[in-house]
């Protein structure tokens, strides 16, 4: 409900009234605007004010949109891990994801570098797979800064990105950079109709459903996990086969 861009436009007072009304949130739907006011030693004008940077044409609607936002939240009802773990073999294992898997491998093989980039659990993700492709003799390295300086490590590359969205703007920042400096781009993504899967190569997609919690995206990794192992013992396999 109240967006960075929302936050960073309060002033002082209104910063004030943000604070309290995140305190107090329980109550707040309860309260009369002067009540807020008397609470926040602010003027009504100012509640008022306050209503209108954050979308709201008064203090009954923003009211009304706190109440929902406050019930929305205690929905969230999380199913087990092994509910998600079944949906990801019932809906991607059914398809062509061997053959996914082997167009991802065929370009990777071809590259000096292996890049791994990602944010936030994508990110943690992202670590650990350079890690595992590492323990079979790839060069790999993992990138979470969008500005860190690749043109030496691009070049002659192959980026694996990973989002859930797919829609994460600081991947997406990194990831036309990369694709700029010539790296093939292999993404795993929850949607290949996202930003990040257009953007790519080679897109694997394993379509679980995603599930958020306090504007946390809370979704398993578990099938990220399972196709970045996959891959990196299949690109293991085919050069020892070659050898």
């Amino acid at each position: 409900m109240f967006t960075h861009d929302i936050i960073a436009s309060l002033n002082e007072l209104e910063t004030s009234i943000y604070n309290y009304i995140i305190q107090n949130a329980e109550k707040i739907p309860y309260m009369r605007i002067r009540e807020l006011a008397a609470e926040t030693h602010v003027s009504t004008a100012t509640i008022l004010r306050f209503c209108k940077k954050v979308n709201c044409e008064g203090f009954s609607e923003f009211k009304v949109k706190l109440k929902m936002h406050l019930e929305k939240q205690k929905k969230t009802v999380l199913k087990s891990a092994k509910h998600s773990v079944i949906e990801f073999f019932e809906r991607t294992l059914k398809g062509n994801l061997d053959e996914e898997i082997n167009a991802a491998v065929n370009f990777i093989n071809k590259a000096e570098t292996i890049i791994f980039i990602g944010i936030g659990s994508s990110g943690i993700l992202a670590e650990y797979g350079a890690r595992y492709f590492s323990s079979f003799g790839k060069f790999t390295m993992y990138i979470k800064d969008p500005f860190f300086p690749i043109h030496n490590v691009a070049k002659n590359s192959a980026t694996i990105a990973l989002s859930v969205s797919g829609e994460t703007d600081l991947t997406i920042t990194l990831l036309n950079r990369l694709k700029q400096e010539g790296s093939k781009i292999v993404s795993i993504t929850n949607n290949q109709h996202s930003t990040i899967a257009k953007m790519s190569e080679v897109n694997i997609s394993y379509y679980v459903t995603e599930e958020i919690h306090d504007n946390t995206n809370i979704t398993t990794q578990i099938p990220a996990m399972f196709i970045l192992e996959s891959i990196a013992r299949d690109l293991y396999n085919q050069n020892t086969e070659k050898e």
